[in-house]
């Protein structure tokens, strides 16, 4: 079992991935990283990854891809595996975690800076949703009209609940990233004392989610969010086809970004038609419609029905990279898509 690491750093800032499970997620770590080099040659680059995953790495000569391989054992290999035990991983001063299903778009120096105001955070809203670890369809409203979000803070003496969105985490903290990491651990084990719902009830899920629980011991630790939605500055934003421009490498990214929290919310709704009515609708109202065209420091393919053009991307880098190593494009059996998204 790995031991939390206090000494010993890797550097002063540095970015950490996780890569478990099918080996296509190794192929999305990759692509990642190399949208990440485009901005930032100089910060390290550190993979947590399964043995399986390190011998692959090692077998393929993709070893000059990262900086630092961590091992990261079987019981880690999880989202709630992972990031309810983060504290592990803190291989720098300061570590910026990133999910594997990521695209940088622009330089990251002012998020680091915007980041070094904290000692632990996770990008999220002040406020969540009806939606969050509940039902995402109509059966929210059940929750709604019997104060189900209200009766879980209640019962566990919290006066507010964010949003918490962990496909960005950062710490400078071991200490204070234990600290929310086990307390989370705790208020998952208490699901049942509350109104969330297990996340493979989702179309295409297979893990536990981590966020419902994270967001709830912040609350209960007085720890803020990272601002998600911060306009021509936000740390991430969703990919969401319908209001996205790109090209298909994403070298140029723009976004079109509703500055009216409730308008902008419709961005995750399926059907674009849909969409395209409400947004109309709801722009009748002065400063309802006004938008910007913004590029985020990162984009993130979260949607299930939005990774497409993420995966496409990922079969080039990596077309990339076979054809640069001369090795079979099968090898790694990065082929296949049937298995459900984590």
């Amino acid at each position: 079992m790995l031991k939390p690491v206090t000494n010993d750093k890797l550097g002063k800032e540095g970015y950490i991935y996780v890569s478990y499970g099918h080996p296509k997620y190794l192929k999305h770590v990759i692509a990642s990283v190399s949208t990440l080099r485009r901005y930032d040659t100089k910060r390290p680059v550190a993979l947590a990854c399964t043995k399986k995953h390190k011998n692959l790495i090692k077998k393929y000569g993709l070893e000059e891809v990262f900086d630092h391989l961590i091992d990261l054992p079987e019981e880690h290999a999880s989202i709630v595996g992972f990031k309810h035990n983060f504290y592990n991983y803190l291989y720098f001063d300061k570590n910026l975690f990133l999910d594997s299903d990521i695209v940088w778009c622009k330089k990251p120096d002012s998020l680091w800076q915007a980041l070094n105001a904290y000692d632990f955070t996770i990008t999220g809203n002040l406020v969540s949703d009806n939606f969050f670890g509940a039902p995402k369809s109509i059966g929210v409203a059940k929750d709604i009209l019997l104060l189900r979000r209200k009766r879980t803070l209640k019962r566990f003496g919290l006066t507010y609940l964010s949003r918490a969105q962990t496909g960005l985490m950062y710490s400078k903290s071991p200490s204070l990233t234990k600290k929310v990491c086990e307390l989370a651990k705790e208020m998952l084990k208490r699901k049942a004392d509350t109104h969330f719902q297990s996340r493979k009830k989702e179309k295409g899920r297979n893990e536990e989610s981590c966020e419902w629980s994270l967001a709830m011991a912040m609350s209960k630790l007085n720890i803020p969010v990272y601002a998600w939605f911060q306009g021509h500055t936000s740390p991430q934003l969703d990919y969401i086809a319908f209001l996205a421009d790109h090209d298909d490498d994403f070298e140029y990214v723009k976004c079109k970004y509703y500055c009216n929290d409730f308008v902008y919310s419709f961005r995750g709704l399926k059907t674009d038609w849909i969409k395209s009515l409400l947004i109309t609708a709801f722009s009748l109202i002065p400063g309802k419609g006004d938008h910007m065209m913004v590029t985020p420091h990162c984009l993130h393919f979260g949607w299930y029905h939005e990774k497409k053009p993420f995966f496409d991307f990922s079969d080039r880098v990596w077309d990339d990279l076979v054809q640069a190593q001369k090795l079979p494009k099968t090898s790694l059996g990065l082929e296949d898509r049937s298995s459900n998204e984590a």
